[in-house]
């Protein structure tokens, strides 16, 4: 969990299936709360059951796939709340569509709305502007991406150069436990990279605790995140040796390393 001490935004990871967060957003001065994702409404009412005098106002929705909005129907119909979600995707009980370059207003912040095609066609992330927050859903990943289901590679690598782009201490808050998992497939792309083995160590350390290894930062993600690193020549480099291809583009580049990542 994450407390900015100015205005005691709280972030809370609700573990959800085998490795879903569901993010809780708690905002103390008026006892209100928001929540990313909530593919079982189960966490997210235990959370409230725990928190007497709490209320639930908002879900934020990322993209249409089961595990991030299949408790959405069980929580709008306990609480009055808004639901909201990508304007193109299948968002149940959704109040307000929304799309790229959106500005919305949750529990008092603004909130900017990014389309981050690629791992679904409609995928959104959100950008909390005064906290410098970024939920990303099953775009970005601690040391990793997701995987294509009906975007294309060109979506998804604009996506995540558009990412890569904010401020570098933005905090990022992905939808899944995978940084260990990423580490180690980064490593065999970058098998020189100290950062990356220093990484791989620390994170195996917090997973051996049963630990969250989030939030991840934009300075760390461009840092070792393949797939931020697609136009470097040592990262070519490294595709074109495992693959045997040509790499002509860091479209390519990013292509073959999604499939060479779905197959690790």
């Amino acid at each position: 969990m994450t407390t900015t001490p100015d205005n005691r935004l709280e972030i809370c990871a609700l573990p959800a299936f085998t490795d879903n967060y569901i993010w809780l957003l708690a905002d103390h001065s008026n006892q209100a709360c928001a929540v990313v994702d909530p593919g079982d409404a189960g966490p997210v009412q235990a959370w409230l059951a725990e928190h007497p005098g709490w209320v639930l106002t908002d879900v934020l929705i990322t993209h249409h796939h089961s595990d991030h909005v299949d408790g959405i129907e069980k929580l709008k119909s306990a609480f009055d709340l808004l639901v909201h979600g990508p304007e193109n995707e299948p968002i149940p009980c959704r109040d307000r569509p929304l799309k790229d370059g959106d500005l919305i207003r949750v529990l008092g912040r603004t909130i900017n709305v990014i389309g981050v095609p690629g791992h679904t066609s409609g995928h959104l992330a959100y950008h909390l502007v005064d906290e410098n927050v970024l939920f990303s859903g099953d775009t970005l990943f601690s040391a990793g991406c997701g995987r294509l289901f009906d975007g294309t590679p060109l979506q998804m690598l604009t996506s995540l150069e558009c990412l890569a782009a904010l401020p570098e201490q933005t905090q990022v808050y992905c939808a899944h436990e995978y940084t260990l998992s990423n580490l180690r497939f980064a490593l065999a792309v970058d098998p020189d990279n100290q950062q990356i083995a220093e990484r791989l160590a620390e994170v195996c350390e917090i997973r051996d605790r049963g630990e969250c290894t989030l939030p991840t930062r934009i300075s760390v993600e461009r840092a070792l995140n393949p797939f931020f690193r697609v136009r470097e020549a040592k990262i070519v480099e490294a595709i074109e040796r495992h693959t045997g291809l040509t790499i002509r583009s860091a479209e390519e580049c990013f292509a073959a390393m999604r499939k060479w990542k779905d197959n690790f």
